[in-house]
């Protein structure tokens, strides 16, 4: 085994034990995957300040998100198919979020089901999702949303149409599958996440198959979804689930100033500053480029969190100290799973977390409530 340290050595070790168009699934995104990179290349712009005979003990970077208490300023975000980097992949993200102290988001388009992962785990976590055509479907999700006791619902407000993921298509990862000699052979180089899929049952889209009316496989599936995902998505439609959910509200995908401005009088908690990871509208603003101003129109009157490119502690620190009082992990988080399972996201948060701590104190700041955009270098960061 090798010696990890950061969250790039979780990532090779994923790329070489996860099945090719899975691992691309993950990591990739739209188009020319332009924006895709500059989230994670925006953050290596921002420059710190290092601060000396400061008293760096009794460190502290607790906070909450959405009035939950949690270790530090991280969740883990909705990824599609993470049962299918690991087995049973969702359930062990989830309990290893648990362990650590920090929300975990369940996406709609996860294998394990919301009833899988209440099973498996004792703290509420969060359910991600999509706007559906089916209002019924909606509701009905909802509703076991609410039996599970899950404390937030995060409503995605930018996959009304899907951005073409060249990787996707060139892999056959489509519902029901492609499979090629190419795929087959990739298998047979696996035979670690081969024995983990051997023994669980959890193949297929666990929160729709079996659940929503007409969806019985993975076939009718592709159908229903192509169909369901509504373009006709709009705030009266956040109205609606927001009535119907009668919860915490996170809204998801907000990167105009115009729009989180609609998002505070929709009457939500909170708003993720978000391009889904560069796999929607390639050409678009970085995350951390668009957080600022986001941040100073309406920062004072919801809570502003953001996601796209955080690989590091590092850039948790530079997202807060820029505004954002929440981060959301998407790839960080499969790297590790991909890896090494539940140890592997542990691994993960906690090279996050020390990587945040250590910076913190470098900045000489000893709680995280105390930093702002002092500790980076003028001229360095977007305004």
């Amino acid at each position: 085994m090798p010696v990890i340290t950061n969250i790039e050595d979780l990532r090779v070790l994923a790329e070489k034990r996860v099945p090719r168009k899975f691992y691309d699934y993950a990591d990739s995104g739209s188009w020319t995957e332009g924006t895709y990179r500059a989230n994670e290349q925006d953050f290596q712009k921002i420059k710190l300040r290092q601060r000396v005979a400061v008293n760096m003990e009794n460190r502290s970077t607790a906070t909450t998100m959405a009035g939950t208490q949690v270790k530090m300023p991280v969740a883990i975000a909705p990824v599609g198919l993470t049962g299918m980097q690991h087995a049973d992949g969702e359930i062990k993200a989830a309990k290893a979020a648990e362990k650590f102290g920090i929300p975990f988001i369940l996406s709609t388009m996860s294998i394990c089901s919301i009833e899988d992962v209440a099973a498996n785990t004792t703290a509420p976590f969060w359910f991600q999702l999509y706007m559906m055509r089916d209002r019924q479907a909606m509701v009905d999700m909802i509703e076991r949303t609410r039996k599970a006791g899950c404390s937030a619902l995060v409503l995605t407000l930018d996959l009304q149409v899907i951005g073409q993921r060249h990787k996707d298509l060139k892999n056959g990862l489509t519902a029901p599958p492609s499979p090629t000699i190419v795929n087959i052979i990739n298998l047979m180089t696996k035979p670690r996440w081969c024995l983990g899929m051997a023994g669980t049952r959890r193949h297929t889209f666990g929160n729709l198959v079996g659940h929503v009316k007409g969806v019985s496989n993975m076939r009718s599936l592709a159908s229903w979804t192509n169909e369901q995902f509504d373009p006709r998505l709009s705030w009266a439609d956040v109205a609606w689930v927001k009535e119907q959910w009668g919860g915490k509200l996170i809204l998801k995908g907000i990167q105009d100033v115009e729009d989180a401005k609609l998002a505070v009088q929709s009457g939500a908690d909170a708003i993720v500053v978000s391009n889904h990871g560069g796999r929607q509208l390639d050409g678009a603003q970085s995350s951390i480029e668009a957080l600022p101003a986001i941040v100073e129109a309406v920062g004072s009157q919801i809570e502003v969190w953001m996601d796209g490119g955080i690989r590091s502690g590092q850039d948790v620190l530079k997202a807060w100290a820029l505004g954002a009082r929440g981060t959301l992990i998407g790839r960080a988080m499969v790297y590790g799973l991909g890896a090494m399972g539940e140890a592997g996201v542990t691994k993960a948060l906690e090279i996050i977390h020390k990587e945040l701590d250590i910076t913190m104190a470098f900045c000489g700041r000893t709680d995280i409530q105390t930093v702002d955009k002092s500790i980076l270098l003028p001229g360095t960061f977007p305004v």
